[in-house]
């Protein structure tokens, strides 16, 4: 089977462009959305570079998951959880009690997203995933 790594890694680097604009343009909840999709992608990519599946789209669980030479330190794992926490509230108004999501996120929730997905993607390339 072809290695589709290289193509996950480039998603993972235009959705982390993605999130870097939306911060510029002050669309937080966006760029907290594509800053957890960067990395989702970024770990699935380390998975096919090492001919493993993954399946599902927490970064932490993945990160977690990954054998013991290639598992990340605990702050890192910690830095992904919180950016799972963004894959549903950054797009869904019924998952706030009221309000839209726009109204949830600040611009330090998207830096700190942003920031956290590009520690992810670094992690990945030091692991030998190429874009």
């Amino acid at each position: 089977m072809v290695s589709r790594a290289r193509d996950w890694m480039r998603q993972a680097l235009r959705d982390l462009a993605h999130a870097e604009r939306s911060l510029e343009m002050g669309d937080y909840e966006w760029a907290c959305f594509a800053a957890q999709q960067a990395a989702e992608k970024a770990v699935k990519a380390l998975y096919e570079s090492r001919n493993m599946e993954v399946w599902g789209h927490s970064v932490s669980r993945m990160l977690e998951s990954l054998p013991e030479d290639l598992k990340p330190d605990v702050d890192l794992i910690d830095k992904a959880k919180e950016l799972d926490r963004h894959y549903i509230p950054t797009r869904y108004p019924n998952f706030h009690s009221e309000g839209a999501p726009l109204d949830y996120y600040t611009k330090r929730d998207a830096e700190r997203a942003v920031r956290y997905a590009r520690e992810v993607i670094e992690f990945c390339r030091n692991k030998g995933v190429q874009a």
